[in-house]
């Protein structure tokens, strides 16, 4: 089994959240796609005439850098080919396959089904609104259940 991800750094730290803004051109679609079918809560929303925000949690933040050998590499394991640009959005969910099937069906294009990483969790890749290149991810059952 591979190893596990260590757990947070107890120790300070001088950031406190990290939020990845996104601009959408169909800002309705993306927010339906992200609040309601995907599943985010809605933190806060603000609205003036120069435009609308809406804040969404998405848990824990993390920002993943990778040199581009391994952002490759990743896309060959989980796609099969280089596909994602320069950002890649990376949710951690409950079932992977389901949540995959439920953001196709709700205007996701589905651009690699789920498959089973070095990394022992299931992976799947989607191209949602906003332009976002989204990984889904859950732990994967262990090799001795089907």
């Amino acid at each position: 089994m591979a190893p596990s991800e260590p757990h947070p750094n107890d120790g300070p730290n001088p950031v406190h959240e990290m939020r990845l803004v996104v601009t959408a051109d169909d800002y309705e679609a993306a927010v339906r796609f992200y609040r309601d079918v995907l599943g985010l809560p809605e933190r806060a929303a603000y609205s003036s005439p120069d435009g609308r925000v809406v804040i969404l949690e998405a848990g824990r933040a993390t920002l993943e850098i990778a040199d581009p050998n391994q952002a490759e590499f990743i896309d060959r394991v989980e796609v099969g080919r280089r596909v994602a640009g320069r950002l890649r959005v990376a949710f951690e969910v409950d079932d992977s396959s389901e949540t995959a099937d439920a953001l196709a069906a709700g205007g996701a294009e589905l651009i690699a089904s789920p498959t089973r990483t070095p990394w022992e969790t299931i992976n799947a890749r989607l191209d949602g609104p906003g332009g976002l290149h989204l990984t889904l991810f859950s732990d994967a059952p262990p090799l001795d259940e089907p």
